[in-house]
């Protein structure tokens, strides 16, 4: 019995030891930001928070998974931030699973979705597609499942009554299928969004909505777990800066995609960027 008694006090300090070091670990310098990769501009933001937030002295580590299992894990107090939340369509109904999620701030005004053709195409509205079946195969070439965009995409085909099927594999493949076509000068429609390199890179366009299934201009924002205020009000009044325009937005989306080092390319960001960044750590 005391050889029980001796072993019980050594393992109940290392889960108490344990439990402080979790706890610990929220209140300290460790950072997680969730990410979903393939989205460019996701992908271009964190990049640059981490670039930012590592100068000053934090650990960031990026969480690569999906907006549910982000959120979910948010929700749980397991990870900290997800920068890439649009509002009020896409995400909308994904964020209403996890009300206890706190807002700190807008990244981006002018965001898109919708479907996209390439500028030579003569076809201005979602309404005319029917009317293109043979030339465009009768497909959408979409994204990943899951992603609010290809849940409007889905919507779209049946109120518009589109004579469609949405093909859904990645946003990677649904780039170079796009690329693919637009250097032999076939037709094609994919799922888009805007802010992306895609646009800078090639001459693309939205066609129109008249049902507004994608809704109107969307904002790109940040959302913590609950508990991230109280633990880092600084690094909350931080995120509650941080916000691009068109043309930095525009600038850095073109530089992450021509890199093969993303951290280097948001860290020479950050650097020629100074005074901007310097906007959003001040204080005042």
């Amino acid at each position: 019995m005391k050889q029980l008694k001796y072993l019980f006090f050594p393992v109940l300090m290392l889960v108490f030891a344990a439990l402080y070091s979790c706890e610990n670990i929220k209140n300290s310098k460790y950072i997680t930001i969730g990410m979903v990769d393939g989205w460019a501009e996701d992908v271009a933001m964190t990049h640059v928070a981490k670039a930012i937030l590592d100068k000053q002295g934090y650990h960031v580590i990026i969480q690569k998974a999906s907006t549910d299992m982000i959120l979910a894990s948010m929700n749980n107090e397991d990870t900290d931030l997800f920068m890439g939340v649009w509002l009020p369509y896409t995400h909308a109904k994904k964020l209403a699973k996890f009300p206890g999620l706190t807002h700190l701030g807008t990244n981006y005004n002018n965001g898109r979705i919708g479907l996209v053709v390439p500028e030579y195409v003569p076809v201005n509205s979602i309404e005319e597609l029917n009317q293109h079946q043979d030339q465009f195969n009768n497909r959408i070439i979409g994204i990943e499942k899951g992603a609010g965009l290809t849940t409007g995409t889905d919507k779209a085909i049946i109120d518009y009554q589109l004579n469609y099927q949405q093909i859904n594999s990645s946003t990677i493949a649904m780039i170079t299928e796009l690329q693919n076509a637009i250097q032999r000068k076939q037709w094609i429609v994919v799922t888009g969004w805007q802010p992306h390199w895609m646009f800078g890179k090639m001459k693309l366009k939205f066609l129109d909505d008249p049902k507004k299934i994608f809704g109107e201009a969307e904002q790109i924002k940040t959302y913590s777990r609950k508990s991230f205020g109280k633990d880092h009000p600084e690094l909350s009044r931080f995120f509650s800066r941080l916000h691009f325009d068109d043309e930095n937005m525009s600038d850095l989306l073109m530089k992450m995609e021509q890199s093969k080092n993303k951290e280097a390319t948001a860290k020479e960001w950050v650097q020629d960027h100074s005074e901007l960044v310097q906007s959003w750590l001040d204080k005042d």
